[in-house]
């Protein structure tokens, strides 16, 4: 439903993000483990029948999820996995998720969630590259894994949540026999308890690794700094818990303040969007740009679905166009709040702030985190200027595992190379303008694709953009915009024309893209993000 006329933007002052009081996070003891404080604490401190999870319709409280846990840690110690070891879980959101997750936790081990869409070869080799001895996996997953399992010479056993699989184990039928795990294992809170993978544009994926400890410095700096999560909000997010991002949205982030999240398996479509957040009532929807701009595209969505729960929607994976933005405030009277953040640090290190939201920015510097911008040699850029962002804090992965290489050219002492290029002006607002591999280099000067193609989302027909270089006939190189049409527009000379002058009128001539291809998709990453390596592979119809 939209908001009156009269009735401000939610959002600008939320419930809990103005209450909160911003801590910095305090030491912890040597000894620490994740899922001790994110699980069992809550049992402990007499919060056993509150809700951590809405699934499936219903409500599953702190004290199920620690039983789980406690049997998944025992089923999971019983087909061999040790401290320091790593399991490799190929689940969707669910409880089942949550259980293998914090059972491999609690026994010293090492979460290794991938995504569930993957071909048997790319499961071979992250079991290999992880050396997983466990892998825990959908049914769905399941033919995919056995198919290659006698190539991985340290997997010892598989388990199937949701269905059965030949020479596997079934995960609840494996937790109801097991003897559960009470007590946490004694690990440091700097051992290693989270592998992310991660991928570029080229090459094999990589393990970002965390430490338990950074589990509880990104909850506090994020969680609470920044998103005010509080005990009685409900949170619903569109990234998968196999994503960093999802899984601290869904998974510790509520779990830091004895709040709850909606687990739903399925893939979220626009409509799923919607239905989902109308039916539960969360109160923080968090999602990719995409997302947000295909739900402004479901007929009638502010008519035919309640979103008043909501106290504002975050965005991250690519900048937030400012139309998107717009939109959302017009149509449904929401802030977008746009963060920005990677696997290797985790969580976020810039951000808006629920009520502060800035049109077009990606943000400030997260209390707690340290930012600046360099050129290619290294040296502090101007105010103003483009530079490579490098960040400090206390959740960014220490090394990628077994990329010794891709190690020392990513992490620079305590500083981290996010590969990512941007600007950032007199009153400390940071403004994403691309990737270090896709900025252009036009006539000379430096070329944003992300602000093209933020140009082009301004016209009504334009669904999304993607903006890449191609040489012209002299050799040069100009920009070219790949156009996706919102449903019922029609592609023609006549509509190129009109975006390359929208940005002539809106910009410099110059980054006005010479060659506007119409296309029915664009190339993304799982996690939303625009794949213009592609885009510049692709060649021209017309």
């Amino acid at each position: 439903m939209k908001a009156s006329k009269t009735e401000s933007i939610r959002g600008v002052s939320p419930p809990l993000g103005r209450s909160v009081v911003f801590r910095a996070v305090e030491p912890l003891s040597e000894s620490f483990n994740a899922a001790a404080f994110f699980v069992d604490r809550h049992v402990l401190e007499g919060r056993a029948d509150r809700t951590a999870f809405r699934f499936a319709g219903r409500a599953i409280t702190y004290g199920e999820v620690a039983d789980r846990v406690a049997a998944a840690a025992g089923a999971l110690a019983e087909c061999g996995l040790e401290i320091e070891q790593r399991a490799l879980l190929a689940l969707d959101d669910s409880p089942a998720f949550a259980a293998a997750f914090w059972g491999t936790a609690k026994l010293g081990a090492v979460a290794v969630p991938v995504n569930t869409l993957m071909t048997a070869e790319e499961y071979e080799f992250l079991l290999n590259d992880s050396r997983a001895r466990v892998a825990v996996v959908e049914a769905a997953v399941a033919p995919r894994v056995l198919a290659i399992r006698e190539h991985c010479p340290w997997l010892r056993a598989v388990l199937v949540a949701g269905g059965r699989a030949p020479g596997a184990l079934e995960f609840d039928e494996a937790l109801g026999r097991a003897k559960p795990v009470t007590e946490a294992a004694s690990t440091f809170s700097e051992d290693i308890v989270y592998w992310g993978y991660t991928s570029g544009s080229t090459g094999r994926p990589k393990a970002a690794v965390h430490a338990h400890k950074d589990f509880l410095a990104a909850a506090d700096l994020v969680g609470v700094g920044v998103f005010g999560v509080g005990p009685e909000d409900l949170i619903f997010s569109g990234s998968k818990l196999y994503f960093a991002f999802g899984l601290g949205n869904s998974l510790y982030f509520p779990a830091r303040v004895g709040a709850a999240a909606v687990l739903v398996p399925e893939r979220i479509t626009p409509e799923l969007a919607l239905q989902t957040i109308s039916r539960e009532r969360p109160t923080i929807f968090l999602t990719v740009p995409t997302l947000y701009a295909r739900m402004l595209e479901v007929p009638d969505a502010e008519r035919r679905f309640d979103l008043s729960s909501l106290r504002y929607g975050v965005s991250s994976g690519e900048a937030l166009p400012p139309a998107v933005f717009d939109a959302w405030a017009d149509r449904f009277g929401l802030e977008l709040v746009e963060v920005v953040g990677s696997t290797e640090a985790l969580h976020d290190f810039i951000a808006n702030r629920p009520g502060e939201a800035r049109r077009g920015a990606s943000g400030k510097v997260i209390p707690g985190f340290e930012a600046r911008l360099v050129d290619d040699a290294g040296a502090p850029v101007p105010t103003g200027a483009v530079g490579h962002l490098l960040v400090k804090g206390e959740t960014t992965a220490p090394y990628y595992w077994n990329r010794l290489e891709r190690t020392r050219r990513t992490m620079l002492g305590e500083w981290l190379r996010t590969g990512d290029m941007f600007r950032r002006d007199a009153e400390g607002w940071f403004y994403f303008e691309g990737r270090s591999d896709d900025m252009l280099r036009v006539g000379g000067q430096w070329v944003s694709p992300v602000e093209v193609e933020a140009h082009l989302m301004a016209h009504p027909a334009v669904l999304e953009a993607g903006v890449v270089g191609e040489p012209d006939a002299r050799g040069l190189t100009v920009p070219c915009a790949f156009v996706v049409l919102k449903p019922g527009r029609t592609p023609s000379p006549a509509l190129a024309e009109e975006l390359r002058e929208l940005v002539r009128r809106r910009a410099a001539s110059f980054k006005a893209p010479g060659r506007v291809e119409f296309v029915a998709d664009l190339p993304k990453t799982v996690t939303g993000k625009i794949q213009r390596f592609r885009l510049r592979r692709a060649p021209a119809t017309g």
